[in-house]
This record gives structure tokens, sequence and C-alpha cells, in this order.
């Protein structure tokens, strides 16, 4: 590819000359001989003070955002956006010719983006998938590294879904992927707002800054459906210029709206209300809040031109997710929930709901990540405290810090409202005591790790499924018990 063709949609000054480009990278790690050097400043590094290397390692020039002194240096405005742009260009820019579904907010992105590829895949249709879990081409599984890849990596799905015949790719995307401009000025058919609750204040500076890196997504989005039981979703609602479609359980203006709600353990029924017609909706995924994402997920199989008939039927065929308020069998008189609640409002979402069909005691075990927001841990332990009747305070993904540490930061909230708790630093041995200590009728929640298979300890990932360790836990209480 020729070097303008690469820069084409951007506006840049510098005398570059119009040669043929190998490739295009941002990391010095990566570099061919031929390819373009994207200069980015990250949080721990700046990519100009590599520039001068890289055009001795082979680059054929680089882009940065200031004057450098290097011959053939290319000068943006934002490196990043250009970085996301040329991308696009690099792969001939597939995803103008995809329909592309987006949805963001600080729970629910998976479990809705999973709803709507199952609607649209049961009716034969070509669908590709990014997101936390995995990304997937049809029914290949590519493995996901973020929950929105890097520029470089999403232009190349974007590609490969194109070339396999997708028609549709829906994905999840990140208030770091938009604050970061890695979808570059990609367009979006339809996008999701499902809520903005306290998360990744480690990274933005507030909630206003977080809203705003969220409303991003619907700058570049012809139509926005939008969760208005939420608070910032009213706020966001209000705000847009296009096309609004809203989503309730609470409101009976909204578009969609549902009512007669029934929570059961092994999930929901309610009656979806859409331009004057109810349907009946039996939904395998338990709580309220899933709901709100079988709502917003209908809203958008019927903009994208699915029949209310046939989305109906897709939702009630769905088994749920992985990892989000997943039943784990225990062939016991208890309960096993695993879900990936890892902040204030992801308790406030999965404890209450399992409330409503708990016999026995509604057991939390959970934990915080190490190196991410350090203010909302004592508001996890308050929120758990108040919505379960004891808790298990034991370790997330600690990561670099130590795991005693992060849990005396959980445990001021946990005190505060005095509910019975143990401490268990180690999560294996967190969760055989969790069904060791099972009686009849107890629902666990496993909050926190939901469809991860691993664990970081001492900034080490390790093979860790909770499903596995549940597994195992139950034959040593079999064995125990003779």
């Amino acid at each position: 590819m020729l070097f303008y063709d690469l820069l084409n949609g951007i506006d840049w000054s510098g005398d570059a000359q119009n040669m043929e480009i190998t490739d295009v990278c941002s990391d010095s790690r990566k570099l061919k001989p031929g390819c373009v050097f994207v200069c980015i400043k990250g949080l721990n590094f700046d990519g100009h003070d590599h520039a001068a290397a890289a055009l001795s390692s082979g680059a054929a020039a680089v882009v940065c955002e200031r004057d450098l002194g290097l011959p053939g240096q290319v000068i943006v405005e934002n490196s990043r956006l250009a970085y996301s742009v040329m991308c696009g260009n690099f792969f001939g820019n597939p995803a103008s010719r995809l329909r592309l579904i987006g949805a963001t907010g600080t729970n629910g992105k998976t479990t809705v983006t999973t709803l709507i590829k199952n609607v649209l895949t049961s009716l034969g249709l070509k669908v590709g998938l990014i997101g936390t879990i995995q990304n997937e081409i049809m029914d290949e599984v590519i493995p996901a590294h973020k929950t929105t890849p890097d520029a470089y990596e999403l232009h190349a799905l974007f590609a490969q879904m194109e070339q396999k015949g997708c028609e549709f790719v829906v994905m999840e995307v990140s208030s770091h992927a938009l604050d970061q401009c890695r979808l570059g000025k990609v367009e979006f058919e339809i996008s999701v707002f499902t809520n903005l609750t306290q998360d990744h204040l480690d990274y933005h500076k507030d909630m206003e800054d977080y809203f705003a890196a969220k409303k991003k997504l619907f700058d570049m989005t012809k139509t926005a459906i939008v969760n208005i039981d939420d608070s910032y979703g009213q706020r966001l609602a209000l705000m847009l210029p296009g096309e609004v479609v809203t989503c309730s359980t609470k409101r009976q203006t909204a578009d969609f709206y549902a009512s007669d709600i029934q929570c059961l353990p092994t999930g929901v029924e309610f009656h979806l209300t859409y331009r004057e017609i109810t349907s009946k909706i039996t939904f395998g995924m338990p709580g309220n809040f899933s709901v709100q994402n079988a709502l917003a997920a209908a809203a958008v199989c019927l903009r994208a031109g699915i029949s209310l008939e046939r989305v109906v039927e897709g939702l009630n065929a769905c088994k749920g997710v992985k990892g989000r308020s997943e039943v784990i069998p225990t062939g016991r008189d208890f309960t096993v929930i695993c879900d990936y609640a890892h902040s204030p409002d992801g308790l406030r979402n999965i404890l209450p709901s399992m409330r409503e069909y708990t016999k026995g005691r509604l057991i939390a075990l959970f934990g915080c990540g190490g190196d991410r927001d350090v203010t909302k841990r004592p508001i996890m332990g308050e929120v758990a405290a108040e919505n379960a009747d004891f808790l298990i305070v034991t370790s997330d993904n600690p990561r670099t810090e130590d795991p005693e540490a992060i849990i005396e930061d959980i445990l001021p909230g946990v005190r505060k409202v005095g509910t019975e708790y143990v401490v268990i630093p180690d999560r294996r041995e967190a969760i055989f005591y969790a069904v060791e200590h099972a009686r009849p009728g107890d629902v666990i929640v496993l909050a926190g790790k939901g469809h991860e298979d691993y664990q970081v300890l001492n900034g080490k990932t390790i093979h860790f499924d909770e499903r596995e360790v549940v597994a195992q836990a139950l034959e040593k209480l079999s064995n125990d018990n003779g």
C-alpha cells in the first residue's frame, strides 16, 4: 500500500514520500522493515522516545504529534486517532461494509451482545462477535485479550469477518477504547447504552469523565438504544440529537417496556410491550437486570429489521451467558451462582435478584481487583453486607497488590453494616469453605470472576476456573461424608 493511501482521511503535515508501505504499528517491538511507526503516548511510555530507533530498525516513516526533527516524519494532531484510521485503511476499511452493532456501559455488555448474536444467528444470519469473553466469527472462536481490541487487531478481525461472509458484527465497546480512539472513525448502525456505575476510576478522573468517554460511541452511531432505568441513561437520551429508542422496566412511556416480571431460579419471565403489542418472554438468566439486557437485545434486533415474533422466539431459546448469573450444577440442596459482578452496582444487581428465590441464606463470596480503583473497595463491602446474610471476603485478581491489604480496604464497609463474615484470602479455600458450610436452601454467589478461567497473583496468571473448583469441593464433600 502507498503511504498517501494509508494517510487517507487524516490531516497531516510533513514532507514524507509516497512510498510503498509493508505494515503499520505502534509497538516498537513489532517493527517490520518498510512499516510505518506511529508514536503514541501512553500512561507508562511515550512512542515518541522510540521514533529515531524505529527508523534505524527499518521503519519507512514515523507518524508523531510533534516535530522530532526526523527525516520523513508526518505530524498529526492526534496520533491515537491517526493510528486507528491508518489501521482501517491498511485493511481496506472492512467495517464500512459490515453492519456494526455496539454496546457500552458498566454492566451488561457481554450479555446484551451475546443475546443479539444468538437471536441473529438463529435466523441463519452470519454474525461476528467482539467481546470480553472471546471473539467469534460465526462458530469459530478466537481468544480475546481486551474487551475492545487494539485498533490493528480490531480492523484485522473486521477483515476476517468480512472475508468469511459476516453481515453483522456485534461488539462490546469499552470506555478505555473510546477514550483511546481505538475505533477511529468507524460508524455503527445501532449502539446500546446499558448503564453507568462506579468502576474504572483508576483510569477516568471521575464519573463525568467516565460518562463522557461512553457518550463518544453515540457520536458515531445512527440509532441509540438506551436503558432509561439508569440515571445516566436518562441524561444520555436527552442529549443525543439522532434517533433514540428507550427501554425500561419502570416507565410505561418507554419504547420497550417490561411488566409482570417474575424472577425464578432458572431465569425470568416478563411481558414485553412494543408499539402496543405485548409478548411473553421466558428468558434463561435469573435476575431483574437480565430483563433490562433482554429488552435492549430485543430493541436492537427489531431496529435491525427482525420481526417481533422472531425476536421473541430467539430470546426464549437463549440459555444464558457464561459467567453471567450462571448456575453451576451441584446435585445438592443448595445453589451456586457464578457472576462477573466486580463493582458495587454489579453486586447491587445480582444479590437482590438472587434474594427473591433464596429459601435459606444468601451467601456472597467476593473480593476486589488489585491495581484498580481503591475507592470502590469499602463500597463493595457495604453493598455486599447490605444484601447478603453471610459474607466470605476473599481475593479477586490481586495482581501486584497484597491480597490481605485489599481485604483490609473492603472490611470497613462490611463492619459498617454488621453482617456476619469470614476472611479467607485464598479464593480456592474460600470456595471450599462455602461449599462445605452450605445449608439446605442456601444460595452461594461467587462474585467477580464470572467467565474468567484464571487468577492474577503476584503479577503472574494462573489457571483458575470456578466451575472446576466447585466440582472439586463437591467431590471432597462427598468423600468426607462417606
